[in-house]
């Protein structure tokens, strides 16, 4: 997973510039951070494999769908 740096002291200065006292600004930073840290964002690698996983469900589905549609024809 790539890693993503976060300025919390940017981060702060911009809440305190905001009118947020010091505690405040540090306690929304703090929870905008453990949640970032929480979350796993998907790489180029993961979309590519995903699409390329996807493709092949789909071309089975259609080919499927094809034999199905083909033996319904012949017994009609």
């Amino acid at each position: 997973m790539t890693a993503i740096t976060f300025d919390t002291l940017k981060f702060v200065r911009t809440l305190r510039d905001a009118d947020f006292d010091e505690k405040q600004a540090e306690a929304i930073s703090r929870a905008f951070k453990d949640a970032q840290d929480g979350a796993e964002l998907a790489t180029k690698v993961d979309l590519r494999d995903l699409a390329h996983r996807l493709t092949i469900r789909m071309g089975t589905m259609i080919a499927a769908a094809v034999v199905v549609i083909t033996a319904l024809d012949k017994l009609v």
